[in-house]
């Protein structure tokens, strides 16, 4: 019988009647070895695609986020332009990716706002930097880089930072709600010479409902580190503030319209008040903190009144002698009558005098001491000794 062609030899090699070679090993089968790592390479595959996908997204997303921000801060530039206000820059540049989409304003300038400040307001900055950073797309931080001028009214500051950030919520049509503004290391030039704050946050939280009582305006403020300018202060104050702290609220509501003065005297017939909640210093061996409740007088003048408690009052005392402010016998009458008052709070806290505050008819008077007589405040659009409209 002749031999089947398609018959498998048990002797041939790849058989699984193959007989094994000496040693009793066997040799594997052509192609076994690209067929195990065929799962690994289909798996890297998949890696790499599910990599590129994600990329292209990104890109999208990021891409998406930037025109975004340039077109909502083109209808915010052309709204604040139709109500009066210049606002300049130079050509947009994009930029961030991929953690962040950023828009840079290079050469940017905001003026205007003569209705509310006399003189109006022009802010210049070097760049003016916009970023979105997911997740939180709903927040913008605008960044100010480089040397900055601000200009309000007649004074003018020019001023720079190692940062000045602000944080916003992105809300369509409406005001910010709430805004954080942060700086670190801010120098500026004063014209009584260069003063340099370390650290400042400022917290503001707005409430467009606000009724009668409520906050409509809270504000949050912390300075740290305030370097004044030299001979400024008095030397047994010393030329650094360590610490400043104040909280306040503006109570509603806060009526609409274009005349400040107008609005001012219909704020303050509804009830309207500023209330300074707290108010804590720490200056050289003095410390300080008053609260207050302030509104406007018949003239649309501050008035108010409130408590100062102080500690160091003897430092204080010889820091206004030194000065000139009081000579010296009345510093030392006042020194005996401050010790007189003074009380520990506890047994291991300083001496602290508590006294009240009072302001009226643009007069400072402290424990009914006049200490103080403020200029007149001049509301935009009035001439000097002009008595504001009554509301109706």
């Amino acid at each position: 019988m002749s031999p089947d062609p398609h018959a498998t030899d048990p002797g041939a090699a790849g058989s699984p009647y193959a007989r094994p070679e000496p040693g009793g090993s066997r040799r594997p089968a052509r192609g076994a070895g690209r067929g195990r790592h065929a799962p690994a390479l289909r798996l890297l595959l998949g890696l790499l695609l599910l990599l590129a996908l994600l990329a292209a997204g990104h890109a999208v997303l990021w891409r998406w986020m930037a025109n975004r921000m340039e077109a909502g801060f083109a209808t915010w530039a052309e709204t604040r332009r139709a109500q009066g206000w210049v606002v300049e820059h130079a050509a947009p540049v994009q930029g961030g990716w991929p953690f962040s989409a950023t828009l840079t304003l290079p050469r940017f300038r905001l003026a205007g706002g003569g209705a509310t400040v006399p003189g109006g307001i022009d802010w210049r900055a070097e760049a003016l930097v916009l970023r979105l950073v997911p997740p939180r797309l709903e927040r913008l931080t605008v960044e100010a880089q480089g040397p900055q001028r601000l200009r309000l009214g007649t004074l003018e500051v020019p001023f720079a930072a190692d940062r000045l950030t602000a944080q916003v919520p992105l809300e369509a049509g409406v005001l910010p709600r709430e805004a954080g503004i942060a700086a670190d290391r801010l120098r500026l030039g004063t014209p009584a010479g260069a003063a340099e704050l370390r650290r400042l946050r400022l917290e503001l939280e707005t409430r467009s409902t606000a009724i009668e009582g409520e906050p409509a305006v809270s504000a949050t403020l912390s300075a740290e580190g305030l370097a004044l300018p030299p001979g400024v202060a008095p030397p047994a104050l010393g030329d650094r503030i360590a610490s400043l702290a104040a909280e306040a609220a503006l109570t509603g509501p806060i009526p609409a319209g274009r005349d400040p003065a107008e609005r001012a005297a219909i704020w303050r017939d509804a009830g309207g008040t500023l209330e300074l909640r707290s108010l804590q210093l720490r200056w050289g061996p003095a410390g300080g903190a008053a609260s207050a409740t302030l509104t406007l007088d018949e003239r649309l003048q501050p008035m108010g009144a409130g408590t100062l408690r102080l500690t160091g009052f003897a430092e204080v005392l010889d820091a206004l002698a030194a000065g000139g402010a009081i000579d010296a016998r009345s510093a030392m009458a006042t020194r005996a009558v401050a010790q007189l008052m003074a009380r520990r709070p506890s047994e291991d806290a300083p001496p602290q005098i508590e006294v009240p505050v009072m302001l009226e008819h643009s007069t400072l008077g402290i424990a009914r001491l006049r200490v103080a007589r403020l200029p007149l405040w001049q509301w935009p659009g009035q001439w000097p000794g002009q008595q504001p409209a009554a509301s109706p």
